[in-house]
This record gives C-alpha cells, structure tokens and sequence, in this order.
C-alpha cells in the first residue's frame, strides 16, 4: 500500500483542479444566472430558467460526454481536463445560481430601494451590496456545492482523466487488492471533504463575526 499511496495522492491533484476549477467557472455563472433569473428582462429571464432547468435536469456524466465529444464538432478541440472542468462548472452554476437567488431574496427589499434612492447603478448595487450578502448568505450552500464538485469530479474518469477513482481503478486491476486501494481513495476523499468543511466553517464564523 505505502508503494501506491504516492499516485493515489498524485490523482488526488486532479480531482482538486477539477473540483475548485469547475467551482471558480459556477461561481462567475452562477451570479450571472441568478441576475439574469430575477432581471425585467423576458428573454434574459427565460435563458436563465432554460439554463437551469436543462443543466440540472441533465446527468452529469452525459454532459462530460456531450462536452467531450460535442466540442470538436464546432471547432473547440478542448483537452479531456478543460472539457471535464468546463462541463464541471456549467453544471454546478446551475445549482449556484439558485442557491444565491435565495439567499438574495432573504435579503431585506429596503437596501435595494434605498441604493435606488441614492442614485447607485444597478451593476454598483450588485456588486458592492447584493452579491458579497448574498454569498454571506448562501455560504453554508456554497461549501457544500464544493464538497458535491470534489465527489462528482471522479465521473472525469469516463473522459480518460486519471483522477483519484481512475487510478484507483487502475491499480487495483495491477494488484488485484481492491479492498485497500478503495478504502485508501475512500480516506483521502473523506479528508479532502473535512478539510473544505472546516474551513467553510472558520469562512462562516470570519464572516458573522464582521
């Protein structure tokens, strides 16, 4: 097992890129989404809910294969890594807008009047006001979305990535001892997960302290 461990933990580099990568891409999305959801605009408001609604609908490991192979066709000839985080975040930013359109709407309505009143842009309100609480809000949400990227990053693996699953895969079928190769991966996801969670707790405490 100690002659092993070194690639495991070696894989384990990928499933953070994709997972924090992928998560970076949702969050610049996400905001986006969620702006255009609640915006006047109809057909800024229906791509939204269209967007959501087909990437949450959607398995994930059809969308890695849909980006993986589909992409060529239209000329974005993507490394499997970039396809599998591009897919990651798109994916994820889904489920991120959501979590900020309610943590927006916990919001207090008077704030947004009142930077009305005061002549603020509407970009200016988002910005500065709206989207930093609105993170503040849904930060609990968020973490656990990172945790959700950290798990799902092992579908990457269809797409020839050799990320934590995929080479725990290919070294219990060299050692035929599947049992401590799955239960070595199994504790470095567990740590991986404990690590994110504790430091989304210290970000929480951080931020309600200020």
């Amino acid at each position: 097992m100690a002659h092993n461990l070194p690639y495991l933990l070696a894989a384990a580099r990928w499933t953070l890129l994709i997972s924090v990568a992928g998560m970076a891409i949702s969050m610049v999305l996400g905001v986006l989404l969620c702006a255009a959801r609640l915006t006047p605009n109809l057909a800024l408001s229906a791509f939204a809910r269209f967007y959501i609604s087909f990437f949450r609908g959607v398995p994930l490991l059809v969308q890695l294969l849909m980006f993986f192979y589909m992409l060529p066709y239209v000329g974005l000839d993507l490394p499997a890594i970039a396809a599998a985080i591009l897919a990651t975040g798109m994916c994820s930013a889904a489920y991120t807008a959501e979590i900020l359109r309610g943590a927006l709407q916990a919001i207090p309505k008077g704030q947004a009047e009142a930077a009305e009143a005061l002549g603020i842009p509407s970009l200016a309100l988002w910005r500065r006001i709206l989207v930093p609480q609105a993170i503040r809000l849904g930060l609990p949400s968020l973490v656990n979305e990172l945790i959700l990227l950290v798990k799902v990053s092992s579908l990457a693996s269809v797409v020839g990535i050799g990320e934590l699953t995929r080479v725990s895969q290919n070294i219990t079928g060299e050692t035929y001892r599947p049992l401590e190769i799955y239960v070595a991966a199994a504790a470095i996801y567990f740590v991986i997960n404990f690590v994110l969670s504790r430091f989304g707790r210290l970000a929480e405490k951080r931020l309600q302290i200020g």
